[in-house]
């Protein structure tokens, strides 16, 4: 579709203008009609309307290799306010019968501009080990041929979004990367039901309150790491609850349930399991799938979106989104793509710590303490997850690894990249800045001069006390150290000045007989004090 530049979208029906030709065809097929006037096409657009209705029989139009079925030239088309004409389906499915009335449907604009599809977004997520499933394999070919608008759901079950579903974000980003759309869908709705993927009881039920401060708090993370601007090709964040809200149950039922087969819904991973298991499905639960299919078909169809995408235990909820718009709206054209769980090579989750998740909000999780999480990441994981996690070419990852087994190797230097590259990507050069000037700070002997606001920030990842300035100042570091808990008593404070293991803000102290100053208060503020590598506790001045 090189050279496309204006389209107008109904439903089914598709017209796109190039400066010789109108083409004309729906999601999957498309036909051109030869000399038709880009200045009538523009002047037109703007009072018409279009539907698609029937199906008439056979009938004979030449097929060119390039996919596009070509039918005569319509010039006499500006003196008739209908008009009906015949184009035959490249999949033989009939003659479509096309009527053109005012003021009947709205028309959309928008472009689509293959130009700036740089590159084939699906082999990219292959070769990197992003891909699971997909629905269909037209995908690879469809991705290059126009910019597309691709979803994933996000269900507001806590205030922040975690590193677990840093894949999903990831995989939008790389399709933003290559040009197209990405869109964050905000379960404002969903989230009032529960999804049953990968649970073994069903989520207890929120009330409005906390979902309202759960979407505030997931939409400021979303906003921030796909940056959105006010620019046309901008990435979107909506909320089902905006469409959900107006839908009764009679409508849903009649509009959306009679196009579902009980024994397919059943026949899900995610149903199946939870059936056979103690605590059971509720309806609420086995109608998740249905509310989540049906928020594709309304993205299909009212914001031109043609792509899902999700975790390895979403399949069924997307499937069953394909099918719905194939079902109700007959139409072909809507792809799903699921992604694996991130996961370590021992099974377990990738995102979870002895303190919980892993979250992407510095509110709930400081830059430092995310920072940390991933350097902490084991050498037989560190390559994968550069790979998925990341956007650095494979050949510099390739030499990544290749540094690992050299002599010479600095201990966990590829595990500070994946660091610095992830923590860059979610908190942006300022988390980055400040999880590195945390990490030296707490280096006990580092070279790094210590200032208030390096302090300040690591107090939320480490034990932190109160003293007065006045009482500090000519008292024994001793017993300083013993009083803010840094260690249980003398003997074992002075024993550590020994070991040469004791740091008053990261410098090492030798003297046992150290009494405090004002130059050891960092600006008047706070001190650091360190025993050891990891025990550590700041001290604030009041």
């Amino acid at each position: 579709m090189a050279g496309a530049t204006r389209a107008m979208t109904c439903h089914r029906l598709c017209l796109l203008s190039h400066p010789s030709e109108l083409v004309i065809g729906t999601a999957k097929t498309f036909f051109t009609v030869p000399s038709f006037q880009a200045k009538f096409f523009r002047k037109w657009s703007s009072i018409g309307s279009i539907r698609a209705f029937g199906c008439g029989g056979a009938g004979a139009s030449r097929a060119y290799p390039d996919g596009f079925l070509r039918i005569p030239n319509y010039d006499s088309l500006p003196q008739f306010p209908s008009f009906r004409f015949s184009v035959l389906d490249k999949r033989a499915r009939g003659l479509c019968d096309l009527h053109l009335a005012r003021a009947q449907v709205s028309v959309e604009e928008r472009e689509i501009e293959t130009e700036h599809v740089s590159r084939n977004v699906v082999d990219i997520l292959q070769e990197r080990g992003l891909i699971e499933s997909i629905t269909d394999e037209e995908l690879r070919s469809v991705c290059t041929k126009q910019r597309l608008k691709v979803y994933c759901g996000f269900d507001p079950t806590a205030e922040s979004l975690h590193l677990g579903n840093l894949l999903a974000i990831i995989v939008l980003s790389w399709f933003q990367r290559c040009g197209h759309i990405p869109v964050a869908l905000l379960g404002g709705a969903t989230a009032r039901v529960g999804d049953p993927s990968g649970k073994s009881m069903e989520r207890p039920v929120m009330d409005d309150q906390t979902i309202a401060r759960n979407l505030k708090g997931i939409h400021g993370v979303l906003s921030q790491i796909l940056k959105l601007t006010r620019e046309k090709h901008s990435p979107l964040i909506l909320n089902n609850y905006d469409w959900w809200k107006e839908f009764s149950l009679l409508n849903f039922l009649r509009d959306v349930g009679k196009y579902a087969r009980v024994g397919t819904m059943m026949a899900k991973e995610s149903v199946k399991k939870r059936l056979n298991s103690e605590e059971g499905m509720s309806y609420t639960e086995f109608t998740y799938q249905l509310l989540q299919g049906y928020d594709f078909v309304h993205l299909f169809k009212e914001e031109g979106i043609s792509v899902q995408i999700g975790g390895s235990d979403q399949w069924g909820n997307i499937t069953a989104g394909t099918d719905l718009v194939r079902k109700l709206l007959q139409q072909e054209g809507a792809y799903g793509l699921t992604f694996p769980l991130l996961l370590k090579s021992d099974g377990s989750k990738f995102g979870k710590s002895v303190g919980g998740a892993i979250w992407l909000s510095r509110s709930l999780l400081s830059p430092y303490k995310f920072y940390q999480y991933l350097f902490a990441t084991p050498d037989s994981d560190v390559i994968k997850f550069m790979k998925i996690l990341t956007f650095l070419d494979l050949e510099e990852i390739q030499s990544l690894e290749a540094t690992m087994g050299k002599e010479g190797y600095v201990p966990n230097s590829v595990q500070r990249r994946l660091a610095e590259e992830v923590t860059l990507f979610v908190h942006g050069e300022e988390g980055l800045t400040e999880a590195l000037n945390a990490t030296q700070a707490l280096a006990p002997g580092g070279a790094t001069q210590l200032d208030w606001k390096t302090l300040e920030a690591i107090t939320e990842d480490v034990p932190s006390c109160y003293v007065a300035q006045a009482s500090l100042l000519g008292s024994s570091l001793v017993d300083l150290c013993v009083s803010t808990g840094l260690l249980q008593s003398k003997t074992a404070v002075r024993r550590m000045i020994k070991q040469g293991g004791l740091y008053l803000n990261n410098e090492k102290v030798e003297d046992e007989g150290k009494t405090m100053v004002a130059h050891d208060i960092v600006d008047g503020k706070l001190l650091l004090l360190s025993a050891g590598k990891k025990n550590k506790i700041v001290v604030r001045m009041t």
